[in-house]
């Protein structure tokens, strides 16, 4: 095995025995760092430590990726122009945010007859929002409602 010391110097190629006998005399542990290579590299250090260590950068890296959610929008076939207005302010709030918007169409009672006018009513939605969004999943049905997904660009 490739062996590397408590200080970091390359000790090059040796046994696992004479490896263990530094490590035992340093009073370190023998840790296996690349298992893949070849040889297998090893390095004598505090396994405590490094074990610390290696929480602390996935902890870091935890902390640094956004969490994307999908927020919902629900809107109906004959939404006024005002309340339309409304609900286009917090899908552009919620791309600024960078999340994903779900726009769910509910449609009740003789309203599902008229599918086109929902239909035309997600496609005005994906025209406005255009240029700060892309459509992940096209308009579809889902039962009662009528489904779109759009991501941030």
């Amino acid at each position: 095995m490739q062996l590397i010391d408590a200080e970091g110097k390359n000790r090059g190629v040796v046994s696992i025995t004479e490896a263990q006998q530094l490590a035992d005399e340093a009073s370190l542990d023998l840790v296996e760092i690349v298992p893949t290579a070849e040889p297998p590299v090893c390095k004598i250090l505090d396994y405590g430590k490094f074990r610390f260590l290696e929480q602390k950068k996935a902890a870091e890296a935890r902390k640094r990726q956004k969490v994307i959610e999908i927020k919902e929008i629900k809107l109906r076939p004959g939404i006024d122009e005002h309340d339309y207005e409304t609900k286009m302010k917090a899908v552009k709030r919620f791309f600024e945010e960078g999340d994903k918007v779900k726009v769910t169409l509910r449609f009740r009672g003789r309203e599902l007859a008229h599918q086109g006018l929902g239909y035309r009513l997600l496609e005005k939605v994906k025209q406005e929002t255009l240029t700060i969004a892309k459509v992940e999943v096209e308009p579809s049905m889902e039962g009662r409602q009528m489904v779109m997904i759009l991501a941030p660009r």
